[in-house]
Parts: C-alpha cells; structure tokens; sequence
C-alpha cells in the first residue's frame, strides 16, 4: 500500500515538474522575442529548441506566411529576420495566456492563446490574436520545444482599434 501511494505520488510530481518546465520554457521564448529588451543572446533562444524542432504556421494566414521550418537552425534563421538586430520591429510585446498543459505518457503539449502587441519600423501597429500549441520534451529537468505551431486568429491595427474605441 504504502509503494503504491509513493509511486502514485512520484507518477503525479513527474507531471507537475513536466508542466512546470514546460511553461517556464513558453514563458522565456516569449520574453526572449519580445522587443526591445536590454540582453539578448541566439544561444539563450536556441537552447530552448531541440536540435530537430519543428516551428510552423497553420491556418489561412500563417501557412503561407511561416509555412514549416525543420530544425533548431532553420528555426533560428527565420527569427533572425523579425528579432534584433533585425529593425523589423520597434517594439514588440507578447501576452501569454494562462494555458493547458497536459503531460501524457511520453512529454507535455501545451495550449495558448498569445496576444502580440507590435509597433514596427514603419511606424505601423498591430494587435494580434494566435492560437498556439506546442509540444516538448524533458530534458534534465528542462522543457525543449519539439513542435511549436501558430494560428493567427485576430489581428487589427492599434490606431484604428484605440480610435473606435473613443
């Protein structure tokens, strides 16, 4: 009786610790891309992805947009043309909401729904709805992306939106 309960409870912290990584790791990719932040470093944000991730963009808009980038690499190329020193964006925010996690047999998967608050160069902003789901794996007590996938679900321009607003 008593192993049962202590493997029961060894099963239940692996989970916590599981869903605790990955949302450490969601919650670091997230701040890493936002813009401008005082240190920044490709490691910080490669090190967050396994050596063969996969990142892509589902739905109407994001597909063409992003379409599937294969590997940690390919991954780190793409964010080099939206992050510093990349002048595509004067100023980028993400809000993450709070999401489900679940842990599973084999690694957690997680759901978001992510606001995206930018202003870019151009002098253009925009606010932007996207569904996120990513899985991970652990890792010496760390979660790593395998998958990251991103919907966008709502987008508006902020001038306009704050004018109707009024």
């Amino acid at each position: 009786m008593i192993r049962e309960t202590v493997a029961s409870l060894s099963v239940r912290l692996a989970h916590l610790e599981s869903r605790d990584a990955a949302q450490a790791t969601m919650n670091r990719y997230m701040d890493l891309c936002d813009v401008p932040r005082e240190a920044f470093t490709w490691e910080d944000l490669a090190e967050l992805f396994a050596v063969d991730a996969v990142w892509e963009g589902v739905g109407p808009e994001y597909t063409g947009k992003f379409g599937r980038l294969e590997g940690r690499d390919s991954i780190l190329a793409m964010l080099t043309q939206y992050l510093p020193p990349s002048p595509h964006f004067k100023r980028n925010l993400h809000l993450l909401g709070s999401g489900q996690i679940t842990t599973g047999q084999i690694a957690p998967t997680g759901r978001w729904m992510m606001q995206q608050l930018s202003e870019y160069e151009s002098g253009r902003t925009e606010l932007i709805g996207a569904r996120l789901t990513v899985d991970f794996e652990i890792s010496k007590g760390a979660a790593v992306i395998t998958h990251f996938r991103t919907e966008k679900v709502f987008a508006t321009d902020l001038s306009t939106a704050a004018s109707n607003a009024s």
